[in-house]
């Protein structure tokens, strides 16, 4: 059973081939016994290094993204509703691209372990010195059954290769919960506080 194949000019879906298997995961394809942590729209699995904070919207209180620090870098994950047989990682790829460069960054797609990514050089605002400068960061995303996962890695694993493969690793791990309601594509999938608190 495959999906028809979609009209030339819509987006295709960006995944690795084995994502069903190797991840990132649906929720109908987890390891139910595994001991994740709850987020929501996503579940984390713990793992030894692992430190996890939520980015919470100033006006509205509701959570947006997903922060991890890991093998000295840091991953951004946010997952949104997607339509069942189109992609939108490249349109948002190329949404990125143009902010990056309105900022005066310089950015570059390159096909990464995880598919099409975004290696970008991202302005910094000037620090209590006045210099400014520029911080690299990978922009990840892979299309899923009715969901989009996005990340954005910084620090060690836009150089490292072995910080690379341990963040990437970290990133394919992660399950995304779509839930049965209707949401309109592009929609953040809620987040919320994990059930246990210091569980990570």
């Amino acid at each position: 059973m495959t999906d028809p194949t979609p009209a030339a000019d819509s987006p295709r879906k960006d995944a690795p081939e084995d994502r069903a298997v190797a991840g990132p995961f649906d929720e109908s394809e987890a390891n139910p016994v595994r001991p994740y942590i709850d987020l929501g729209g996503i579940k984390i699995l713990p793992r030894e290094g692992l430190n996890l904070r939520l980015e919470v919207e100033e006006q509205t209180k509701r959570i947006v993204a997903v922060g991890l620090d890991y093998a000295g870098s840091t991953l951004q994950v946010q997952p949104f509703a997607a339509p069942r047989t189109v992609g939108l990682w490249a349109e948002t790829r190329e949404q990125i691209r143009q902010q990056i460069r309105q900022q005066g960054g310089r950015v570059e797609e390159r096909e990464g372990p995880l598919g099409p990514e975004l290696l970008a050089e991202v302005p910094v605002a000037a620090g209590p010195d006045g210099t400014s400068g520029k911080r690299l960061a990978r922009f990840v995303g892979v299309d899923g059954p009715r969901w989009f996962l996005r990340g954005v890695i910084g620090g060690a694993a836009t150089s490292d290769v072995e910080a690379a493969n341990a963040v990437e690793d970290l990133f394919r791990s992660i399950v995304v919960v779509r839930g049965g309601s209707p949401m309109p594509p592009r929609d953040l999938i809620p987040l919320r506080m994990p059930a246990t608190p210091g569980a990570a």
